[in-house]
Parts: structure tokens; sequence; C-alpha cells
């Protein structure tokens, strides 16, 4: 072959790519027919970027919007939404003061007073008293929240000591707490005083037991005799009352 004859490799080049562009335009025109035969066409890109910038621009302003979206402003503050009539209420319910004391000491007793005194109240007779029919159990409020708080030393009320008297109690307990288990020990064990001594009667017992001049060490019979023969303050409350059984209050309507 001389050389005149020889292909240009220049040309070949060429000639490939128009056969590769040839090939991309066929097949976009094909695309267009299909789309078309669809009754639907390419999305522009100028469309798409300014539908991106129409909801940048509306975000700002709703974000803006002072108390359109603020749910402060919205919903009442304190309100409290009650349930549809029919529908079934959620959460701990109301129940009588006395339920829900008890309810209440029943947890402080057998975290706090069951293992020296036992499931059933009654001791061992020797180093634990019985609380089953006690004078100082029935008896005077500030009396007995004076013992469970700070323990006791010698002799209890039928003349015995046993062992090395009990330990203070108050460590950890809220005045819920001791007014649920005073409550409770009052109410059980075939004790049945029927009343409810409350939390704020149990505040009271502890501001007084803080104030004593012995304050840290047991109490003894004849202290609690001289100094706490009395009823704790406070404002009596129905058994029958109905009151949250969590915090121990009067129960209130839900507002409207």
């Amino acid at each position: 072959m001389s050389p005149e004859q020889k292909p240009d490799l220049e040309d070949s080049i060429n000639v490939s790519e128009a056969h590769g562009r040839l090939d991309r335009e066929a097949a976009a025109c094909v695309r267009e027919k299909r789309l078309a035969a669809n009754g639907s066409e390419p999305i522009s890109l100028w469309v798409i970027a300014l539908c991106g910038v129409v909801v940048l621009v509306a975000g700002g302003i709703l974000g803006g919007a002072g108390d359109w979206f603020n749910y402060k402003a919205t919903f009442r503050e304190g309100y409290v939404r009650s349930a549809a009539p029919g529908a079934e209420e959620t959460g701990p319910q109301p129940k009588e003061a006395l339920a829900a004391y008890m309810a209440k000491g029943a947890k402080i007793y057998s975290a706090k007073c069951n293992g020296c005194h036992g499931a059933d109240a009654k001791g061992d007779g020797a180093n634990y008293p019985s609380l089953v029919g006690s004078k100082w159990v029935t008896g005077s409020t500030e009396k007995l929240s004076m013992i469970i708080l700070n323990g006791l030393q010698g002799p209890t009320s039928t003349g015995k000591a046993y062992g090395a008297g009990m330990p203070a109690q108050a460590a950890g307990l809220t005045p819920e707490d001791l007014a649920g288990v005073i409550t409770y020990i009052r109410n059980n064990y075939g004790n049945s005083t029927g009343d409810v001594v409350t939390a704020e009667m149990a505040k009271a017992a502890l501001d007084i037991s803080a104030a004593r001049t012995k304050v840290g060490q047991q109490t003894t019979g004849e202290e609690l005799s001289a100094n706490h023969e009395k009823e704790l303050a406070g404002t009596p409350l129905d058994p029958k009352t109905m009151v949250d059984p969590v915090t121990l209050a009067p129960a209130t309507a839900a507002k409207p």
C-alpha cells in the first residue's frame, strides 16, 4: 500500500466521535418522544431551582410569624385536657384519703419497719416489740412520730425494754412518707383509729423533731411523756376526701 493510501488516524477519530454524538442525540430524541407520548415533559432545572427558592422564603416567613405557630400562645398555661365522655382515663385516679395514705404507708412499712417488727407487726418478743394494740401507736400522734423519727431507748409503753432500742428512721422520709406510715400502722394490724395523719401534720412533726434539745439522740419514755403527749397540729382530713394517690394532695377537677 502506498503512503497516499494509508488511513488518516485523525479522520478515524473524528468519525468515531461523530458516531457517538449521533447515538446520544438519537437516544435523546427517543426519550423525548416517549415522554411526549405519555403526556409529560422533562422538568426544567430552572423550575426546580425556583421551587427551592420559594420553599426557603416561605420557611423564613412562617418561622418569624410570631404567635401563629407558638404553642404557648395557642394553649393556655396550666390547661389540663379532660378525657372525652366514655373515654378511658389514664394515670393514677383519685382515691379516698384513708386508702391512699394507707397504700403509701404500706410501702414505707415494708422498706423501714418490716425487718424488725415483722410482716404481722408482732415483733419477736425479745428484741422488737409488737405494734398490735400498742398504746403508743394508737395514742398521741406527736409521740408516735417522735419515736419513728428519732428511735427509742429504754422501756416501751408496756414497761419492757427491747434490746438496744429502736434506731431512728428519719433518714429519707418525706412528710408524705411519714404521714403514710403513721396512718398505716394506726389503721392496720388490729389497730383502727379511723383517722388520717396528713402530710401537713407530718411536716409539723419533722419541725418538732429538728427542734429537740437532744437532736440526733434516741428519745425516751420520759421525754415523750414530758414533751410530746399531744396531737400533731394541722387541718383534719375527712378519710373519705378524694386525694391524689401519689402526692396525697386533695384531688381537684381539671381546668376547662
